[in-house]
């Protein structure tokens, strides 16, 4: 088994929804159980593009299944929520499943990089993550806590109230 870490967002057709099914749809996955998740965090969006907040998560998993297969998983499963990718980068989407860590290693291939090649400079993964693991070590950058101190700006990153 390995430890693989997820980041989830979702900005249209109920974002908390979307992330909550996809987090049960995770636990679901062959070979895989869901250990830990964050809290929903509200995001405010970047990138140029006007569009609604994103709602935010990461989920630790233990999983059998190799980087290539649960990477297929997780593109399955956007997929089913109705995410078509169609090249827009930044735009708003129904479902975004990131394969940010598995294991300690580093995977650099044409269609999947580990450690996701942003997650040491984007706060709406590291805040979620730092709440789940803050010591854990990024392979190549330093432990989470210690990015999200060098990120800095953690503004636009705020825990969703649970009575919403």
């Amino acid at each position: 088994m390995v430890t693989a870490y997820i980041g989830l967002g979702s900005n249209l057709d109920v974002p908390d929804r979307q992330v909550e099914r996809a987090l049960l749809e995770l636990d679901a996955l062959p070979q895989t159980r869901l250990v830990a998740r964050s809290r929903l965090y509200r995001t405010a969006p970047w990138g140029g593009v006007e569009q609604p907040d994103f709602i935010n998560a990461v989920a630790q998993l233990e999983t059998g299944l190799d980087a290539q297969t649960l990477m297929r998983e997780l593109l399955a499963i956007e997929q089913r929520a109705g995410r078509r990718r169609d090249g827009e980068r930044n735009g708003p989407r129904v479902l975004d499943l990131d394969l940010l860590l598995y294991g300690s290693g580093c995977i650099k291939g044409a269609d999947l990089q580990v450690p996701h090649p942003r997650l040491h400079e984007r706060a709406f993964v590291l805040v979620p993550l730092a709440e789940i693991a803050p010591d854990l070590a990024v392979p190549g950058q330093g432990r989470v806590g210690e990015l999200l101190a060098r990120a800095g700006a953690t503004h636009g990153v705020a825990p969703v109230d649970s009575a919403t």
